[in-house]
């Protein structure tokens, strides 16, 4: 149970994005195993806190929501929200039944540290499986003569993501590290991409598994810059946060001809702590076990391989995911309840 107070702060949160859009995926079959399982504690539909539409987290989540409920029969939705610090806090509160966080955010959120929820330790949160490590990249219009983080004027008007997502967490945090005194906008992916192309920002920074749906709609439609960071910043950047150096290969995107230095962190998917093991297992073994079907969803799951899972060093894994990793050869750390 929260308090009035974290309710009221996660009411406003959510007026801050979107509306929540709930994408119903209803089930088309029901796989021969599934129908031998006793279900008497399994829940009638779930629920996978995702991000803002045009991103990468909403891409992916929708699609593993809806693999899964193919796969074991039970509707799912897919929900839009600010990303990894609001689904950590609505899988708290129990109003998601998963989410998708970074490891960043997912720190602050176990150690009462969440910028939406300060002081609530969220200890209803588990680890179920390894998802991708996401990047940080930046994209300009050529027609601005921005091209590095070097040339970004100071007062530009810098897009950096939803409040309470990772680009829109970190990247403001990034630029006080590099002494970058810039004018920040929030907004989702989508929204962002048509205010680059409008003209109302100068420079669009985000943070997910490449390539970014949105970074592609608009190469797609203008004439881009695309880069990074150099490599000094990126050491810079990582000495100073929960991030490790990245390099985001060419041909990223169509114009993008040559590697970029940057800065990652893991993705992971969580569960409320409450879920039925039974159920959480085959959810598990849904996605850890049809990796040419999520690599049908989105690139960036190239990396959702079950030997990701040691990249958790400290979300509490789900009992039902323990057994999965147990069954197929991978021991999960005791202290986080294997």
């Amino acid at each position: 149970m929260v308090s009035n107070s974290v309710t009221g702060l996660l009411s406003l949160f959510s007026k801050r994005v979107p509306a929540t859009l709930a994408v119903v995926l209803t089930a088309s079959f029901l796989a021969p195993a599934a129908l031998a399982q006793d279900r008497s504690d399994w829940p009638t539909s779930f629920s996978v806190g995702t991000a803002s539409q045009g991103g990468t987290y909403f891409v992916y989540g929708s699609g593993w929501t809806n693999m899964v409920a193919d796969a074991l029969g039970i509707p799912g939705g897919a929900e839009v929200t600010a990303g990894p610090v609001q689904n950590a806090a609505l899988v708290q509160t129990g109003d998601l039944d998963f989410g998708m966080v970074t490891m960043g955010p997912a720190f602050d959120a176990i150690n009462g540290e969440s910028a939406l929820a300060p002081g609530l330790k969220h200890d209803n949160i588990r680890a179920i499986f390894p998802m991708y490590k996401t990047a940080f990249h930046v994209m300009t219009l050529k027609s601005s003569g921005i091209d590095s983080l070097d040339a970004i004027p100071d007062g530009a008007t810098v897009g950096f993501g939803p409040v309470g997502g990772t680009p829109g967490t970190y990247w403001p945090r990034f630029f006080e590290t590099l002494g970058k005194n810039v004018d920040a906008q929030h907004g989702g992916a989508a929204d962002l991409a048509g205010q680059l192309q409008d003209g109302l920002i100068d420079v669009y920074t985000w943070a997910a598994g490449v390539p970014f749906p949105a970074f592609s709609q608009v190469e797609a439609q203008a004439d881009v810059n695309f880069f990074g960071m150099t490599e000094e910043q990126a050491k810079k950047i990582a000495a100073d946060h929960p991030v490790s150096l990245f390099t985001i290969p060419a041909d990223t995107y169509p114009s993008q001809g040559e590697d970029h230095a940057s800065v990652s962190m893991w993705n992971f998917a969580i569960a409320r702590a409450d879920l039925p093991d039974d159920f959480v297992y085959a959810v598990v073994d849904t996605v850890m076990s049809n990796n040419p079907k999520m690599l049908d969803i989105h690139k960036a799951a190239i990396e959702t391989l079950p030997e990701n899972y040691d990249k958790n060093a400290f979300i509490p894994w789900h009992p039902g995911a323990v057994r999965w990793f147990k069954e197929n050869g991978f021991e999960i750390d005791p202290a986080l309840g294997g």
